[in-house]
């Protein structure tokens, strides 16, 4: 590999942190590779055994995901306890203070006395670096971090306002490396929390590194130029992309806990011809559907390619389950360094087989 940068890759899911080291020195199977909780599902445990103890809880800290740690601090306060927060750690409950305070939240207040302290973030620098530094690896060169965010969205719809971005990103181009942001988009404020707590970061959402990541599989890059839908099952949410050589030319996103295995082919169908409407989707709760308005060529995604942690939907459906380097789990990882290389002008993985 010519390039000599070592890169730390970090997929931020609401199960899970995936987490790939590249170091150039070494083939990507003998790299570290780790699969750990995710930030918000620990953060979670940790008020739940504030709640235990009958304590307070004081968030400080960064805008982070929210799901399993906002869910707890609701369970904390509907068991009559205590909550304040500084207003940056409590933009993750809701992008409106003012909503966050008819919470019962108290903002602007320090920690009550007894109070455990929650430091919120996406990604905990210090504990990595620890682990690295544990294994005999030096800091990275590069943070790569995929998060999702739904965009600073105060007053709508978050799951609307996070459509009309992609509807965004299609009008634009549709390049799939376009989406690593080194400066993302003023609106994109999970995405700039996160790099204010990494050095020399980029950042990318999670749907879009998973569905980069499966086109490190050598099956599916022989076919990503007759072009392919690659389905990215994760554990809250689900998006899909039409795929024509490095450019999506359509995306649909839900929830995964709205969808069926026959309700999945249902809507998949439909958007793999382009006769499926965002309107519809999100009726039906999900986000949105969305074509770019530049057709290919010839408008013909014939394989279908499956991917993520919910991937299990899927079984026995004939569809092609992506396993880059052999890891699943790291697909999404492996979409952020590929990304990162291809806006350096690399291509990797080099040879055509990982």
């Amino acid at each position: 590999m010519s390039h000599g940068e070592t890169i730390i890759a970090i997929d931020v899911g609401s199960g899970t942190q995936d987490i790939f080291f590249l170091d150039p020195a070494r083939e990507v199977e003998n790299c570290l590779q780790m699969v750990l909780p995710s930030p918000t599902s620990l953060l979670a445990r940790k008020i739940s055994q504030a709640r235990e103890r009958r304590i307070p809880i004081h968030l400080t800290g960064n805008l982070m995901g929210g799901g399993p740690v906002a869910w707890a601090v609701r369970e904390h306060l509907r068991s009559g306890l205590a909550v304040t927060a500084e207003p940056e750690a409590a933009l993750t409950l809701h992008d409106d203070l003012s909503k966050v305070e008819e919470m019962g939240v108290r903002l602007n207040q320090g920690p009550l006395p007894g109070a455990m302290v929650i430091r919120m973030g996406d990604v905990e620098v210090d504990f990595l670096e620890g682990i690295l530094r544990r294994v005999g690896l030096e800091s990275p060169d590069i943070w790569c971090v995929a998060v999702q965010d739904h965009g600073h969205q105060p007053k709508g719809s978050n799951r609307a306002f996070r459509f009309q971005h992609w509807e965004g990103f299609l009008e634009q181009g549709g390049k799939i490396e376009d989406a690593l942001y080194s400066e993302p988009p003023h609106y994109l404020t999970r995405m700039s929390s996160v790099l204010k707590q990494v050095p020399n970061g980029r950042v990318m959402d999670t749907g879009m590194a998973a569905i980069n990541g499966a086109l490190c599989d050598p099956w599916v890059a022989s076919k990503v130029e007759e072009g392919v839908m690659v389905v990215n099952l994760g554990n809250q949410h689900t998006l899909a992309a039409l795929i024509s050589g490095e450019r999506a030319f359509g995306l649909f996103e839900h929830h995964t806990g709205a969808l069926s295995a026959p309700s999945l082919v249902k809507w998949l169908e439909r958007f793999r011809k382009g006769d499926l409407s965002s309107q519809e989707v999100r009726e039906d709760g999900g986000h949105g559907c969305a074509y770019s308005p530049e057709s290919p060529s010839t408008w013909n995604f014939p394989w279908t390619v499956v991917t993520g942690p919910r991937r299990q939907m899927a079984r026995g459906l004939g569809w092609y389950m992506a396993a880059p380097f052999g890891n699943m789990m790291l697909t999404g990882c492996f979409g952020l360094v590929r990304a990162y290389m291809k806006r350096k002008g690399i291509h990797w993985p080099q040879g055509g087989e990982p």
